[in-house]
Parts: C-alpha cells; structure tokens; sequence
C-alpha cells in the first residue's frame, strides 16, 4: 500500500504526531465513534417511548466493529458517496430483523459524523492536554531554576540589555499558560453533540425531538446544543484555532532555540545523543533536529486555519463542500499537533543549558550591552539628555577603536566626575541590570500556581 502523507509513514510518522493520537483519529476509532453515536441516539429514542425498549438493547448489542463487513461497507460508500448509509446497513443486518429497522431513526448523516468527531476531538484533547500540563511544569522548571540566569537580551537580532534566561522562559511559560485557559473556555462550546435529522429541526421525532436528543447529549456525556449548528462551523473553527495558536507558540520556541544554537551564539543546545544530529557529510555538525519539525509544523498548521475558516461560510440548512473540508483539515490538526507537543517535550526537559556561555557573550561587544545602564547610572545627577550624549560618544568611540566601553568611560573625565570607578563597575556589572525581570518569573510561577497548573 503507497503512503503519501508523512503523519501515516512508516519511516517519518512518530516524528510529526503520536502514536496515541493516530489511534485516536484511526479509521477503526471513526467507526467506533459513529456506532457510539447510533447506540446513543437508540438508547435516547428508548427512553423518550419513542422506541422500544429492547431495540435500543438489541442495537447496543450488534453496535461492535467485529459485527460489520468493512469491505462491504467501504465498497458500498464508493457506490453512494457518504459515509453513513453503509454504516447504518451493516449495523441493521447485525441487529435481528425488528431491531435494525430502527437503526438510525430520525438521524441523518451528518449527526452522526458530526457527533462521531466530536468524539474523536474529545480523546484527542484529553491527549494533549496531557501533553500541555507536561509542558507547563517543564516550563515551570526551567523558568524557576534559570530566573537569575543572565543572558544578553537581543533586539532586531543583536545584543541589547541583560535579561535572564528564565525570564526568556517565563514568557513561554505565560504564553502556555494562556492557551490552558483558552482550552477550558473552548471545551464548553465544542464539545457539544450534533442531532438534527434532515434539515435540523427534528421533524421525524415530532414533539419527543428535544427530549431524544437531549438524551442522546446525556448518553455521550457531551454538551446539548440550544438550536441544530449543521451549517454553525464557529466552534470548530475555534478549535482548529487553538491548534494553530498552540503550535505557533512552539514554533516560536524552536525558532528561538535553533538560533541560540548557532555556532556563533551556542547558548543553548537541543538534548545531544550520540550520532544525534549529525551531518552526513560535516563530521563537526551537532544540528538542530527537532526544532526543524516544529517549525515546519507551524507553518503547516496556519494553512489548516484558512481552510476551516472557509468551511464555516455555507449555505442554506447543509452545505455543498463543508463537511469534507473538515474531514481533512481536523485530523491531520490534531495529529500535527500532538507531534509538536511531543517534539518540544523532548527538547525541553533535557534541553542543554550553558550558563557560562551565556556569561561569555555578554562580554562579546566589550560591554557595549550596558551602555544604557551606564546611562541611567548618571542620568539622576546631570540629567537624561546629556547622560545619552556622553554615554552614545564613548560607546561610539570604543566601537570605532575595537576598545571596551569601561576602557572608553574610565577616560571620559566629564562621565568620571561624577562616578567612581567601583560605581562604574557596578554600572557594567549585567547582573546588576535585568531589572523586574526575577519578579516577573516570580509572578508567571505564582498564576501557574494560582490556576492549579503547578504545585
């Protein structure tokens, strides 16, 4: 059988999703969650009277993937084009005579595949949550135990003021932290179940549609819509969002750690394993090997947000092309994701931290990074404008001269007259100067705490 997506290769798979998710979005994982949704609909006609009782019971009974002749059914939906009516076939030949001629009472397709992928959303959001809770304690970690780690701040990609490398993290953190919050709000909205029948107003039930399909709602454990959202796309469209948000959030992150793993900066380095990472021609490479499947994730996924968008403008009660949309974009969303996740764990909770190298590039410009710490040092005693002018002239003249800043300010008599050089050394000192940086660590680590999110 030819393959021609990376998530389902053999050789690439584990690298752009899980394997749990796969078997979340598996053909037998769809098919269970549409007879999941078939019993369910069965069971809820039962106990609104409009079934009987032992159909319901007689349906649940035949509802297993061992009871259908998937080759007959997929051959049949080639010949028919949707999904559900072969479905609804198998599983009434399964059930004895009575019974499956009520199978699929009232229903029509798109409830059940529909409310069979909410389903699969559900596992595969419990999946990742799991993964985001990982990543926040990771986080969590790095952020507390680098929070006075100082490293050169960089702007427009050059060196600009002392920060800490936890504080680098934190902003990670908090931006984790956000999407945590964003998933429990978007949970209420899409997890919500799908029963309509042909043209969303329940007519084949007449006035036991609301209490079967509350029902059913009940027997899946989901959320009961207030009106039928066969052509309402929002939630979903929110949901591929969040996935997209999450995985540019990591993309960012590996962007970040691949350029801090430049041979020139070399501040920070992916987990290393013998061989991992090599090149198959420099015998000197130790290249980034994880952050390139992040990255190209997240450039993958924001595609993903287009296409849902576009499948939420329909037209009348359903929809021409829609629902196939859907079909492809959410999957390979959640599987995609789930990778990313997975990915950025592995680089995270062993990534190689070197502090000293860090320490070392602060001095890379001869201390120019804290030309405006000098600056402030001096601005309360002659004023800001004129700290700027003296400070800009001598950092200027150490650059022009390959000369260090203090070399340049010790000379400067109109900058010295005002300080001493143990003052001066202070000033240039870079851990003297991250400002609220360990505070704002301190804050992210209390929320994270404060939503239960850590210990």
């Amino acid at each position: 059988m030819s393959i021609t997506s990376l998530v389902d290769s053999f050789y690439f798979r584990n690298m752009f999703a899980s394997p749990a998710m796969g078997l979340v979005f598996s053909d037998e994982s769809r098919i269970n969650a549409w007879l999941n949704a078939e019993v369910a609909l069965a069971r809820a006609e039962a106990r609104a009277g409009v079934v009987p009782q032992q159909v319901a019971d007689s349906i649940a009974e035949a509802a297993k993937l061992e009871n259908l002749d998937l080759q007959a059914m997929k051959a049949e939906f080639d010949r028919v084009g949707f999904p559900i009516m072969p479905l609804v076939h198998q599983l009434a030949k399964a059930c004895d005579p009575e019974s499956g001629r009520y199978v699929h009472w009232g229903s029509t397709t798109q409830d059940i595949v529909d409310t069979g992928l909410v389903l699969q959303m559900r596992d595969g959001i419990e999946l990742l949550e799991q993964d985001l809770d990982a990543l926040i304690e990771t986080l969590s970690e790095l952020s507390h135990t680098h929070r006075d780690t100082v490293m050169a701040g960089r702007t427009f990609q050059q060196q600009a003021a002392p920060i800490t490398f936890g504080y680098k993290t934190a902003v990670w953190f908090d931006e984790v932290l956000r999407h945590k919050e964003r998933l429990a709000e978007l949970k209420k909205r899409v997890l919500v179940g799908q029963c309509g029948g042909a043209v969303g107003t329940l007519a084949t039930l007449g006035h036991d549609g609301l209490a079967v399909q509350k029902a059913m709602m009940d027997e899946l454990g989901l959320g009961t819509p207030d009106i039928t959202w066969h052509t309402s796309r929002d939630s979903w469209a929110e949901m591929v969002n969040w996935l997209v948000l999450v995985t540019s959030t990591l993309g960012k992150v590996a962007t970040e750690i691949a350029t801090l793993m430049r041979t020139e900066v070399n501040e920070v380095r992916e987990p290393y394993q013998t061989g991992r990472g090599s090149s198959s021609t420099l015998p000197q490479k130790r290249n980034p090997i994880a952050c390139p499947r992040i990255i190209a994730i997240a450039h993958r996924m924001r595609e993903f947000s287009g296409s849902q968008l576009s499948a939420m403008i329909q037209e009348h009660e359903r929809a021409v092309g829609a629902m196939p949309i859907e079909w492809m974009v959410i999957p390979e969303a959640f599987m995609l994701t789930s990778g990313s996740l997975a990915q950025s764990l592995e680089i995270l909770r062993d990534l190689d931290v070197d502090a000293e190298q860090m320490r070392a590039n602060l001095d890379l410009g001869g201390g120019l990074l804290m030309a405006e710490a000098v600056m402030m040092g001096i601005a309360p005693i002659i004023g800001r404008n004129q700290a700027h002018e003296l400070v800009f002239a001598a950092a200027g003249r150490a650059n022009d001269a390959g000369r260090t800043l203090r070399e340049e300010l010790i000379e400067d008599e109109a900058i010295m007259q005002h300080v001493s050089v143990e003052q001066l050394d202070q000033l240039l000192d870079p851990s003297n100067y991250t400002g609220s940086a360990g505070a704002m660590v301190d804050q992210v680590l209390d929320k994270a705490r404060s939503m239960g999110a850590i210990q």
